[in-house]
């Protein structure tokens, strides 16, 4: 921590505890301990910047009062804290602080007025902002898009869709595809941070009479999002009478079959410099993965243009009804006829829906979450499906989503996932048996329990 000038005394005694704690605690404490270091050390910051802008003792005995409320947070959370390290870390923090007011209240009453003017208004300016309104300063200067941005990232990734639909039309006549489109968060408005990414969705056309959509639970593999797709009357129509037969192992469609053929199809065939000469931009596949992804680039030369990125992802995907199936390896790996239930488009509409109904502010909070995720290497690992699931379990119990209520839901969703990572599961809201925390380690869940832990007496350092 940096003290100022005026407050100089003192300041090896809270520097010494601090250093000791935060040498050791990420070895013996785990998440609750660590994270209730953090906790204390703020709250000890907030009190001596506190009592040095007091102007008497009555005001230092005030301000103490309340940075020591902040403290009983400590405690919070007793089922994380290992027997005898939180009696420890209250007993240092204690003895520093209680040196730390000694030696402010043994300062001159004008000492606050020597600091220079311009430190003062810095330190006001600082304060002047409440939650709510950091919070939609947030939204406007790092969790939302510009309009120019958006049209500007779909305009190149329809682009794109123009011209693998027509090369698809003219090399593959025969291959059953619905008309393709552009999906997922960038469609939908739920973008962050900046417009790198977006989903060019590739409908296969398949045979009702001829192939069964078989739900994750009724498959060998038992797992709710891993759907299969079956041929079926092969008694009265043989393989070959679907366009999709060549695809098949074992009786089912291969998604890993599926997006082999795209990959050579499309990422290895197109002339991509030509199409690059032709938008304007420089386009190319990014192989080496499962994915089927393209990177499109403005300008002439890779060195010389410095704007980002947009990544392009090619999914191809079966839909019936309100049930959508996508071909991702990369997810159900290693079965290789397995498709993956996408949950997002349910999510999304859930979501709208409320929202829809009361005016209120859930995709708004949502996006600010993912934004403050995005930016904090520490909770980086959070995606946003189970932050959206998170924002749709709370409003069952919630009603209040209003826009003076963004900062107070803001609060509870970092309670919330701090109780789901303390459970190390987070289910999804429209399939509880899928644990949307399973792929973290202990490690990411350590290092983002300790952050939100920290965030809940300083819930601005998510919005850094």
């Amino acid at each position: 921590m940096n003290f100022q000038g005026s407050r100089r005394r003192g300041e090896d005694g809270i520097a010494m505890v601090i250093d000791f704690l935060l040498s050791n605690a990420r070895l013996i404490l785990g998440v609750g301990g660590a994270a209730m270091l953090g906790i204390a050390t703020l709250a000890v910051k907030r009190l001596i910047e506190r009592a040095g802008r007091a102007a008497d003792d009555e005001k230092v005995e005030q301000k103490m009062a309340e940075s020591w409320e902040e403290l009983s947070l400590v405690s919070a959370s007793p089922t994380l804290i290992k027997k005898g390290i939180k009696g420890v870390v209250m007993k240092h923090v204690a003895k520093a602080a209680k040196q730390q007011k000694a030696d402010l209240c043994q300062q001159p009453q004008m000492s606050s007025l020597e600091s220079k003017p311009e430190s003062k208004s810095k330190r006001l300016q600082l304060c002047v902002l409440s939650l709510q309104e950091r919070l939609q300063q947030y939204y406007h200067t790092r969790a939302a898009l510009t309009p120019h941005e958006v049209q500007r990232a779909q305009s190149q990734a329809l682009d794109i869709c123009t011209e693998i639909q027509g090369f698809l039309h003219s090399r593959l006549p025969d291959m059953p595809l619905g008309e393709m489109s552009l999906g997922g968060s960038l469609l939908d408005d739920l973008q962050v941070v900046s417009a790198d990414h977006a989903c060019l969705l590739v409908p296969l056309q398949l045979e009702a009479s001829l192939w069964r959509l078989i739900p994750g639970e009724e498959t060998l593999l038992t797992h709710p999002l891993h759907w299969m797709v079956r041929r079926v009357n092969l008694e009265y129509f043989p393989r070959g009478r679907s366009y999709w037969d060549r695809y098949l192992v074992g009786g089912y469609l291969s998604a890993e079959a599926v997006v082999n053929m795209f990959s050579k199809a499309v990422m290895e065939t197109i002339n991509w410099p030509s199409i690059s000469s032709t938008l304007d931009c420089l386009v190319r596949p990014v192989l080496g993965g499962p994915e089927l992804k393209l990177e499109i680039r403005p300008g002439n030369e890779w060195a010389e243009s410095s704007d980002q990125s947009l990544f392009i992802s090619m999914l191809p995907l079966l839909r019936e009804g309100d049930v959508v199936l996508t071909a991702q390896p990369e997810l159900t790996s290693p079965w290789v006829n397995a498709w993956h239930l996408s949950l997002y488009p349910w999510e999304t509409q859930r979501l709208t829906q409320l929202d829809t109904a009361d005016d209120g502010y859930r995709r708004h909070t949502l996006k600010i979450l993912k934004a403050a995720c995005r930016l904090n290497p520490a909770l980086r690992p959070l995606q946003a499906a189970p932050l959206a699931n998170l924002i749709l379990h709370l409003s069952d119990s919630e009603s209040d989503w209003s826009e003076i209520s963004v900062h107070v839901r803001f609060q509870q969703c970092i309670t919330e996932l701090i109780g789901y990572l303390e459970q190390e599961a987070l289910h999804s809201y429209f399939k509880p048996a899928v644990n949307l925390l399973s792929g973290l380690s202990e490690d990411q869940v350590d290092q983002m329990g300790f952050m939100l832990y920290c965030a809940v007496s300083e819930p601005e350092i998510l919005l850094i």
